[in-house]
């Protein structure tokens, strides 16, 4: 919400969402992405020829045939935190800058560094032991209090965060994703039934889709290879299978994201920066924030209404749970908006407690869809929005993608009398300040679903109801 992707500078609200994202770690280097052109579907519908395969992007095309020029343009995002490193100006019209490239693979350099740090500490503590011991020697007693259990001997109620991490680390992994040129990176996933299904982030696994090598690994080390069952591009969720799956496997329990509320306690579980089975803890800081994120590669983008937290959230988080206090799933960590300052010399940025989650409730529908079609289900209005940056509405553009009609004739936007110029204002009860926020707030919904619009035109203010259509894949 990678990954897994910062700006140099924080977009203004409310017209211009987070633009955080984590992603695997990122290929070497790659070029600029380019500036997307405005003119978006409310289903995600991009100009002919912007789309391109990834990790993120938006629906847009009429249910009987996918649009070719789909996916869309990104809006201007940082890459996903999970890989991507360095940053490109925040806020819709920037352009993502690609870092340099690195040499090592993922947690190579970082290994590396952690030795180094221990050898040091060691070192230290060795020389600082000796002094203690000598003094101890020459002193005429000290006295000493003991525990009366070592650590490992405590019991810790169910509530308790170390009781809750026990009981979830065993049901999550850390993926490793491959290309067939080598280049890929490192993100989380979890367990989400028995018959071997992992849910985690579409960047995550993106570069093993095509012919590329996919391994997950469970806390007790062991590996297992996996295939990717199903991604989708617009909704940043993936699903995954373990090849010759283990049959004890323990799906973690799904909440639900609708009653998740301000200030409910939150952790998070992922590999930061390569360290699996990295634990860390939080709050629930803001529902329904609009994210628009993006892989880095220029032309692909993810929208999507988070669950903001301040859990320390880094790049290898991506795909990993967000739980409640409960332990139940909430939320798949995607996202982060950071300074753009990196750490460990690597260039990437960490967590400014700026993390944004998938809501469980729209993974699992669209984890569900990939397990049974193996493609993604979008809703959609059939109008094509502007996604320029602005705090008034979604405009409905006079030009719709590719050239086609900017309201789908016969879609459900049409035949809710919506017409070119209107500019929709909510969505339900939900303001909506810009099209990427539309997008997000309508992809919330399942096909089939009614909505009532307002809008404006003429300077008066109108509603329509609208029954969401649908669109199948991401192509």
């Amino acid at each position: 919400m990678s990954t897994e992707n910062e700006g140099t500078a924080v977009p203004p609200a409310p017209s211009a969402p987070p633009v955080p994202v984590d992603a695997p770690a990122a290929p070497a280097s790659q070029a600029p992405a380019p500036q997307g052109p405005y003119g978006q579907d409310a289903q995600g519908q991009a100009p002919q020829g912007q789309g391109a395969s990834g990790d993120a992007g938006h629906p847009g095309a009429s249910s009987s045939a996918p649009d070719p020029s789909w996916p869309p343009p990104p809006p201007p995002t940082a890459p996903y935190g999970d890989g991507g490193s360095g940053s490109g100006p925040g806020g819709w019209g920037s352009s993502y800058q690609q870092p340099a490239p690195k040499s090592g693979r993922g947690r190579g350099g970082l290994v590396a560094a952690v030795l180094v740090a221990a050898l040091v500490a060691g070192g230290m503590g060795g020389g600082l032991g000796y002094v203690l011991a000598k003094d101890n020697d020459e002193s005429t007693g000290s006295t000493t209090v003991s525990a009366s259990a070592n650590g490992g001997d405590v019991k810790r109620d169910p509530g308790t965060t170390a009781a809750i991490a026990a009981k979830a680390l065993p049901s999550t992994v850390t993926i490793e994703a491959e290309s067939t040129s080598g280049e890929g990176g490192t993100g989380t996933g979890f367990v989400f039934d028995k018959q071997g299904h992992i849910v985690t982030n579409n960047h995550v696994v993106a570069d093993a889709v095509d012919g590329g090598k996919l391994t997950a690994t469970f806390p007790t080390g062991k590996k297992y290879d996996a295939e990717v069952v199903g991604h989708a591009q617009g909704y940043d969720v993936a699903v995954i299978k373990l090849k010759d799956a283990p049959s004890d496997l323990k799906p973690l329990t799904l909440g639900d994201s609708d009653k998740v509320a301000v200030g409910d306690s939150t952790i998070a579980i992922g590999a930061p920066f390569g360290l699996s089975d990295t634990v860390t803890t939080g709050i629930i800081s803001a529902k329904n924030r609009p994210v628009a994120s993006s892989d880095g590669s220029g032309s692909q983008a993810s929208y999507m209404s988070a669950l903001q937290t301040d859990a320390s959230i880094n790049p290898g988080n991506s795909g990993g749970p967000l739980l409640d206090a409960r332990g139940n799933v909430i939320g798949i960590n995607s996202a982060i908006q950071s300074t753009g300052n990196g750490g460990f010399g690597t260039g990437q940025s960490g967590s400014i407690g700026l993390g944004f989650a998938i809501p469980i409730n729209q993974a699992k529908y669209v984890a569900q869809e990939l397990i049974k079609n193996g493609k993604p289900v979008y809703a959609k209005i059939g109008a094509s929005v502007s996604l320029d940056d602005s705090s008034d509405g979604a405009q409905i553009t006079s030009q719709g993608a590719g050239g086609a009609a900017p309201v789908e004739p016969g879609g459900p936007a049409a035949k809710a009398g919506l017409k070119p110029g209107d500019v929709i204002i909510k969505l339900d009860d939900r303001v909506i300040d810009s099209g990427p926020t539309l997008i997000g707030e309508i992809w919330t919904h399942q096909p089939g679903d009614k909505v009532t619009i307002t809008y404006e035109r003429g300077g008066k203010q109108r509603t329509a109801e609208v029954t969401l259509g649908s669109r199948v894949g991401d192509n």
